[in-house]
């Protein structure tokens, strides 16, 4: 489990296919002295298990599920944000993050305003209803608050129901690769654990109401 709170960025140093298997080499800004074979490291948000490391850089591998669920970032020189999993005695600082990202997003506007950026976001259709004013959503692998959303139960009129805004401190632009963002990027996302656990729950409930009554 993460919360969104990322540690550092890192690198792709290497992007290798090999046998429908994508092995990436990411070298972070300061290599960890204490990583360990198999561990979860979430890299823009994505879980990655440690398949090896040296002295500057460890390597995980993405299959085809991975690829097609994620933005495509996983290139030689690409920046990630890099958060390893979260310890029992350590601080909750973001939100429940799984590492699962659910799909992608485009960032369709950004805006410099006093102290802060705005941004302007369409997520993938499926993952819109989990979106709600001033709930939490990990873009990037970063734990972050939504704004205004647009749609029924939405708070701004003018957005679509698959978009949603979010406002972006300096500090955040500052220790995450967030600062490279653009117009037209495209990102992972990952709603929010309880909205999803929720929705299964109301839909299984409605679901054995059905077979009993049948």
């Amino acid at each position: 489990m993460f919360t969104g709170i990322v540690e550092q960025v890192g690198r792709v140093r290497r992007a290798e296919e090999r046998n429908g298997t994508l092995t990436v080499t990411v070298a972070p800004e300061r290599m960890w002295t204490d990583l360990e074979l198999g561990e979860s490291v979430a890299c823009s948000g994505t879980c990655l298990t440690v398949t090896g490391w040296d002295g500057e850089s460890f390597a995980a591998d993405l299959s085809q599920e991975t690829l097609k669920k994620t933005a495509p970032n996983w290139h030689a020189g690409a920046r990630l944000n890099l958060e390893r999993a979260m310890t029992a005695a350590g601080r909750f600082g973001g939100h429940v993050v799984s590492g699962h990202v659910d799909g992608t997003g485009e960032i369709l506007e950004l805006r410099e305003a006093p102290g802060a950026y705005t941004l302007r976001v369409r997520a993938a259709p499926h993952l819109a209803r989990y979106l709600v004013p001033k709930g939490s959503v990990t873009m990037d692998g970063v734990s972050l608050t939504v704004v205004d959303t647009g749609g029924p139960g939405g708070s701004r009129t003018d957005l679509a129901p698959d978009e949603f805004t979010l406002w972006l401190v300096p500090h955040t632009l500052a220790v995450t690769a967030l600062g490279e963002w653009r117009e037209g990027a495209v990102v992972n996302l990952e709603a929010d654990q309880m909205a999803k656990y929720v929705e299964r729950l109301l839909l299984m409930r409605e679901f054995q109401r059905t077979e009993v009554s049948a």
